[in-house]
């Protein structure tokens, strides 16, 4: 068996390639694009949204509105939302322990997975206030709830703005994003639906608004409830093309078989891989293993890679496909 490690460490902009050890072709590579760079968004964007809730809760009761009651509560999810995600992406900051030897990136799924997990929680109270009030409909002070959303529109739509540049590359801020995006969307609806209600006088407008809220919401939690546990059950994230991966490593100068491959997230703004390649001709080669970090990182998005060379894998016993 031959084996050669190198590590590829990110700080920031800044790159670094260390060769060292004997036991396998090691890549590492620390995005620290990812939410290091939110602290601010998540403050500015906590005091909104609670100073928001305070100010709607408080005028929901005065104008006698399930809607704007239903939103005060969805939007207080947020802020539980917000403050998890922040603390989150936090932890992924801290260096890795002698017993928490990754760091602690997971907490940022983690973080996704309850955020999804709460709001499908908000959605069941919400649903069952306004099936009650559709057969009980009241008087709502309209124009109270119009400029009451007006406001949640501006809020919800700023705070979603300051998430929106990086929702693409971490699901941990594109939570954040989802939740403000579709509040702001949310509030639209809300000032629609009390427009409607003193153009016609029909009530019961304003319940059916907040069944319109929680369809919203559960319809904008699936996709982020889902590959969230795909990230806690370790699967290969949505973004990582698994097969090509296995192309690319079967078709490496000198390899003849792959296996014992595994991709998964160790936050959720890093990919980490192990896999051994069967080279039989070859000896061990630094600049072979230095190549094939950055190709998985350049092409894969993958920056944690550890790779295992062996010249028989036949007398591997992590070989068979149906071992972990």
């Amino acid at each position: 068996m031959s084996a050669t490690e190198t590590a590829d460490r990110s700080r920031d902009s800044d790159h670094e390639h260390e060769p060292a050890g004997e036991s396998g072709g090691h890549g590492h590579h620390h995005h620290a694009h990812g939410p290091a760079s939110y602290d601010r968004a998540f403050a500015i964007g906590t005091a909104l949204n609670l100073g928001f809730v305070l100010v709607e809760a408080v005028l929901g009761v005065i104008a006698n509105s399930v809607a704007l009651l239903a939103d005060a509560g969805h939007n207080l999810s947020d802020v539980l939302a917000l403050l998890l995600a922040w603390g989150a992406a936090w932890l992924t900051r801290r260096q890795p322990t002698s017993r928490h030897t990754y760091g602690f990136g997971s907490s940022s799924i983690l973080a996704s997975l309850i955020n999804a997990m709460l709001l499908l929680v908000a959605v069941g109270a919400i649903a069952f206030e306004a099936i009650g009030r559709i057969f009980r409909p009241e008087p709502v002070a309209e124009f109270t709830v119009i400029w009451v959303a007006a406001a949640g529109i501006l809020v919800n739509g700023a705070t979603a703005w300051m998430f929106m540049r990086g929702r693409e590359r971490d699901i941990n801020i594109r939570g954040a994003y989802l939740h403000m995006a579709s509040d702001a969307a949310v509030s639209a609806g809300v000032v629609v639906a009390a427009i409607a209600i003193w153009a016609t006088g029909w009530y019961w407008l304003d319940p059916l608004a907040s069944l319109a809220i929680s369809v919203v919401i559960v319809l904008g939690s699936l996709d982020l409830l889902k590959e969230s546990t795909r990230l806690a059950m370790a699967a290969v994230p949505g973004g990582v093309d698994r097969a090509g991966v296995e192309r690319y490593l079967a078709g490496l100068p000198g390899v003849s078989a792959v296996h014992d491959l595994h991709i998964w997230a160790i936050s959720t703004t890093e990919t980490a891989l192990t896999a051994h390649l069967v080279r039989p001709a070859m000896g061990p080669d630094d600049e072979f293993l230095r190549g094939v970090a950055a190709e998985l990182r350049t092409r894969f998005g993958i920056g944690h890679c550890t790779i295992q060379v062996e010249h028989d894998g036949a007398d591997c016993h992590l070989a068979p496909t149906d071992v972990i």
